[in-house]
């Protein structure tokens, strides 16, 4: 079990996709620049089997922002998105209601 304290150390941000682009060393992977409100990241995510480019351009999704960088098939990522797996069917964590890109998950 985690503790509060080091639960509260994750920093939850909604952040807003704004390019997609195929990973070039990996077929499951996109790399998504990502607008966190005072800066844009790059992030890799293994999400590409359960969406397509289009649907994710703009979408506000929960990252982990302060996420130590891992560089994964040769490209940085500096963060992760949160994401829901239910077997085959994957689904990224988004807001209900539209929120600044930058606001904090409680």
């Amino acid at each position: 079990m985690l503790s509060w304290d080091e639960f509260s150390k994750m920093e939850l941000v909604v952040a807003e996709i704004k390019d997609v682009k195929e990973h070039p060393n990996a077929d499951r992977l996109y790399l998504l620049t990502v607008d966190l409100g005072t800066e844009q990241r790059q992030l890799v995510a293994g999400i590409r089997a359960a969406y397509d480019k289009e649907d994710l351009l703009g979408k506000k999704v929960v990252v982990v922002a302060n996420l130590q960088p891992a560089v994964i098939r040769g490209e940085e990522s500096r963060g992760m998105i949160l994401a829901a797996s239910d077997g085959d069917r994957l689904a990224v964590v988004s807001p209900e209601r539209d929120v600044r890109a930058g606001a904090r998950v409680r």
